[in-house]
């Protein structure tokens, strides 16, 4: 289930990804555009952020259910911030009322959450994997 949750996350940041991309092409290209600058910055910074979260968690480097939770908070932030551009360029109207200054807190409280998943790791012992030699 763990698994299967965190191929959905890597799937949902590739397509947060290829979608940072076509909006910043179509801001270059759009005269009418512009604000999809925004929209392509969030999403282009969020969708690695979202495999470093899951590779954070992988890496015993962040508490595993809070960098779950961050990573999924981003994606959800991500796309909604996103999601209410897009729709104001291209159709006039927003995903719902106040969808971006929303989409904008659940990142917040995403990256909230992964530093708050660092901090449990780091205070827990002296370093991640104690035991593992291999991480040095």
């Amino acid at each position: 289930m763990i698994r299967r949750l965190e191929s959905a996350l890597a799937l949902w940041a590739a397509l947060i990804g290829i979608s940072g991309i076509a909006s910043a092409a179509a801001a270059a290209h759009l005269t009418s555009a512009s604000s999809l600058n925004a929209a392509s910055l969030i999403l282009l910074a969020h969708a690695p952020a979202i495999i470093a979260c899951l590779a954070a968690v992988r890496a015993d480097l962040v508490s595993a259910s809070a960098g779950r939770i961050a990573a999924l908070l981003l994606a959800f932030g991500a796309t909604i911030f996103s999601g209410d551009i897009a729709l104001r360029v291209f159709v006039g109207s927003p995903l719902f009322p106040m969808a971006a200054p929303s989409g904008g807190v659940i990142l917040m409280i995403g990256w909230g959450f992964m530093g708050g998943g660092a901090a449990l790791r780091l205070f827990a012992r002296k370093s991640p994997r104690d035991n593992d030699s291999r991480l040095g």
